[in-house]
């Protein structure tokens, strides 16, 4: 009888493996050589799933979309417009071990694809999405009353990007500093300073 193979068990341990081995050794060090020896693959049996570096990122990266997806689909949003902005912006940010993985992940993939035509796409697509979900915060906050009259929605959800991007890096680069508690506060704080005069 032929042995049933669980395909998406094999995919979640490779996705570990990439993940351990750009931990430890960097995005250079994610080699298909390096990740087959750290997921108990040979090098051949990898190939027959990933023909190149660039692949095996855009394939770890995925994961992290996919796991970021899974969170936000399974939340259970309040009724309270900005309590339910609060949190899906958390779900893109490190606050707990899984998430912090991810962003060292998405930083090696981005650092990446500076350089990699074949990453870039892919990095704008995923970036595109980013700027999106910022633009519906904003949006469903202004839609309810919860941003000032005046504001310029487009700039916010740009300036929301921002912060967002530059939590993730000064976490990623500075942990000590950059905590999960201090990350909330700042996000906190960034969205108090939307509210209308009324609510201030």
């Amino acid at each position: 009888m032929p042995r049933i193979v669980d395909h998406e068990q094999r995919r979640e341990d490779l996705a570990q493996a990439v993940w351990r081995v750009i931990r430890r050794d960097g995005v250079d060090g994610a080699s298909v050589r390096k990740v087959a020896q750290e997921a108990g693959w040979s090098s051949g049996s990898l190939r027959h799933y990933f023909a190149s570096q660039s692949e095996l990122l855009s394939f770890a990266i995925q994961l992290v979309v996919d796991r970021i997806e899974a969170r936000i689909a399974a939340l259970d949003s309040p009724d309270d417009p900005r309590e339910a902005v609060e949190q899906v912006l958390c779900q893109l940010l490190p606050l707990d071990a899984e998430r912090r993985v991810e962003n060292v992940v998405w930083l090696a993939f981005a650092g990446r694809a500076l350089i990699d035509p074949a990453l870039r796409t892919r990095h704008a697509e995923i970036d595109d999405a980013l700027r999106r979900a910022c633009t519906s915060a904003i949006g469903r906050l202004a839609r309810a009353g919860r941003t000032r009259p005046d504001i310029d929605e487009a700039l916010e959800a740009e300036r929301l990007h921002a912060l967002l991007d530059g939590l993730a890096f000064h976490a990623a680069m500075r942990p000590s500093h950059m905590s999960p508690r201090r990350i909330i506060k700042v996000v906190v704080r960034h969205l108090d300073s939307l509210d209308p005069p009324t609510r201030g």
